[in-house]
């Protein structure tokens, strides 16, 4: 072979050499069927809408557990409270005074040392709820203190449970409940037996925008 030969096989050889350095590999490793289904998810949302879902459900329900398992610890905290102050007032104190003095006393060293929300009305309202609820309420692991407070100032302790039951079972928000207890819903049962289907009805369509 002469040196003409040998210089144009040297060229062809880096000709090569070059286009193969410069291909750019097929696809991303996945296969062809597995590449199309990829693009066409993609092209409507990177996130797989079912996998979306699952998470997400997920993450909800936690959520709406750990907010009832907050309310629980705090209903019956001041369930507790209101406890204790009925038991200090009964600890053999026999001025009609004391328990007024009492909670106004305990009200300022909360809040001092730990902030608002024990001013003496609330504590009151403590001492209400147990006095009112003293061997508990069966529905308080699924309900708010602003639920219990809404039925503390009914005087029928079957109008209480009524309401609270229902809000338990219907999963009334708390502006639910005070518009059914506004609107006597309990009490129009009571009077409407023979009629309880409409009245059941209109406080179904009420409450559905309040709904929790």
């Amino acid at each position: 072979m002469g040196l003409a030969e040998l210089r144009m096989a040297d060229r062809d050889g880096m000709t090569e050499l070059k286009q193969k350095k410069s291909a750019k590999p097929k696809g991303n490793g996945l296969s062809s069927p597995s590449r199309k289904l990829y693009d066409k998810v993609a092209v409507k949302d990177p996130v797989r809408q079912g996998f979306y879902r699952e998470v997400a459900e997920i993450l909800r329900v936690a959520r709406v557990h750990a907010h009832r398992a907050a309310n629980f610890l705090m209903v019956e905290a001041y369930w507790n409270v209101g406890r204790k102050i009925v038991e200090e007032e009964q600890s053999g104190k026999k001025r009609a005074a004391y328990g007024e003095f009492l909670i106004e006393r305990l009200s300022t060293k909360l809040r001092e040392e730990l902030g608002n929300g024990f001013d003496v009305t609330n504590l009151k309202r403590m001492r209400q709820f147990y006095v009112l609820f003293p061997k508990g309420a069966t529905a308080w692991h699924l309900l708010s203190w602003s639920h219990f407070k809404a039925v503390l100032r009914l005087e029928k302790a079957d109008a209480r449970a009524w309401y609270l039951q229902e809000a338990s079972e219907q999963n009334w928000s708390v502006r639910a409940l005070e518009r059914q207890i506004g609107s006597l819903y309990y009490e129009r049962l009571l009077m409407s037996r023979s009629k309880r289907a409409p009245v059941e009805k209109e406080a179904k369509q009420k409450t559905a925008k309040l709904a929790a």
